[in-house]
Parts: C-alpha cells; structure tokens; sequence
C-alpha cells in the first residue's frame, strides 16, 4: 500500500506561554491584615512550587505608611520567595497609588526583559487610598493610574478586602478603571486566592 502525503503525522510542539503573576497587597493597617498577608504568602510559594515546570515568574509589592515596596520582585525561586516574605511591615496609611505605580513599573520593566510572559496584576486592596503621590485627590489618582494597566495589555484582577457590611463599591469602582474582575473572597485563605488566580490564569491561556 503506497503511503499518501496525510499519512504522515508530523509531531507539533506547542510552546506554553509563561504567566507573570504580581500580587499587589494592602498592608495598611486595615482589618484583617495579618490575615491577607498569609494568605498571599501561602498563594506566591504555592504558584512558585508549580513555577519551573511553566517558566512563570512571581512577585510581590505591598503598600503602607508613604509608600509601596517590591517585596519580592518577580522570579521562579521559592529559596529566594521564602526569604523575601519573611518579614513583611504592616500598618500605617494606605498609599493605593504608590502600590499601582509600583506594580505598572514593575509589570513593564519584566515585559521589556521577557516580552514573551503574560503578566497578571493580582491585587488585593477595599479599593481606598488616602495618601497621593501628587497634589491630586488619592482616589482620583488612583482610578487614573488603574487606567494605564489595560491600555498596556495588562490584566489584573481585584480582591475586595472591604467588609460586606461597610462596602461602599470602591474596590469594584477601581476594578472597573482596570477592567478587571472583582471578587470577594467568602474565607481568605491562600487555597482560596490560588484557586481564583488560577481560574483567571487558565481565561487568559491563547
């Protein structure tokens, strides 16, 4: 039997994008703060044990006092993780908008290094800012800095951290300047968070 042209199976490996997933945390003194910084903790180490079989990158700034810091700035190692998140500050004001332009330049720095990453900007936050970087409104700052992610293709998704009974919208009003998603966790426990990050990771997949 002569073999035709279609009988040959050709074996066609298709390369998985990479995810670069930022979590953007409140560590202002808010309630439950201890709370959101384990469960991120637990959600970064559990994405790095995962991480160098997928080639993602995670990394971690977190916003109090003044200003916001690169924890944990994006990479694959979890010794490098474990040592990073050791010894994270907590309390003060909440400076939402030094926690937005840190994680845009952040996001944007890793892009030029690795074009190829698909960046998720995973933020955690009641959406309330009260301190600015400029002499705008915080809140108004904030919503126009949340509006430079999508116009650089970059995704993000919001956890309200603002208690049912006191939620006055601004974590979704912050969601929506970020065309983002915006859930609220009914228990905030890392397997939770992980599982939400995953869930959008696996929406963005080509």
């Amino acid at each position: 039997m002569a073999l035709q042209p279609d009988d040959y199976q050709r074996k066609v490996r298709v390369r998985k994008a990479a995810n670069l997933v930022l979590f953007v945390v409140d560590a202002s003194w808010s309630m439950a703060v201890a709370e959101r910084m384990e469960a991120t903790k637990g959600a970064v180490m559990s994405l790095l044990t995962d991480a160098y079989q997928q080639r993602d990158r995670v990394g971690m700034v977190v916003f109090q006092k003044n200003d916001a810091r690169v924890v944990l700035p994006p990479t694959n190692s979890v010794e490098l993780a474990q040592r990073a998140l050791t010894d994270i500050p907590v309390g003060g004001k909440t400076p939402l908008s030094a926690g937005l332009q840190s994680a845009y330049e952040v996001v944007t720095r890793e892009l030029r290094q690795h074009p190829d990453l698909m960046p998720l900007m995973v933020l955690l936050t009641d959406g309330a800012g009260n301190v600015s970087l400029t002499d705008m409104p915080p809140q108004e700052e904030a919503y126009r800095l949340a509006e430079m992610f999508p116009k650089a293709n970059i995704r993000s998704v919001v956890i309200n951290m603002e208690h049912e009974a006191f939620d006055q919208g601004l974590a979704q009003a912050l969601a929506d300047r970020l065309e983002s998603p915006c859930y609220t966790l009914a228990e905030l426990k890392a397997e939770a968070l992980i599982r939400t990050v995953r869930e959008e990771l696996a929406e963005s997949r080509p």
